[in-house]
């Protein structure tokens, strides 16, 4: 699977990346369909302090694509719940196509 990383307002991180992408490969070896991976990182103002790291991971796989966003006081958070609503999508995706 290829994975693309953009940083708007936040500063590239290596480590960020190497999260993100144990956690998509992994995401990949149990469903072989996702062919690619964008991950967007960004920084919103806003009042509350529990939220404004954002982390929108879009994959494209045969039919439309997924799409999932989260936003926490730190990226890891965000990260890992944009997999998990990935993960629910991408079981959903397979159930809908074994029953074709």
């Amino acid at each position: 699977m290829q994975i693309i990383f953009e940083y708007h307002d936040v500063q590239a991180s290596e480590s960020l990346e190497k999260l993100t992408r144990e956690k998509l490969e992994k995401l990949g070896e149990k469903f072989e369909m996702v062919i690619r991976g964008d991950v967007f990182f960004k920084v919103e103002n806003t009042t509350s302090d529990e939220t404004g790291k954002i982390c929108n991971i879009r994959l494209s796989l045969p039919g439309p694509r997924l799409f999932a966003e989260a936003s926490h006081d730190n990226f890891p958070d965000s990260i890992s719940e944009s997999i998990s609503d990935l993960e629910r999508q991408l079981r959903k995706r397979k159930d809908k196509m074994k029953t074709f």
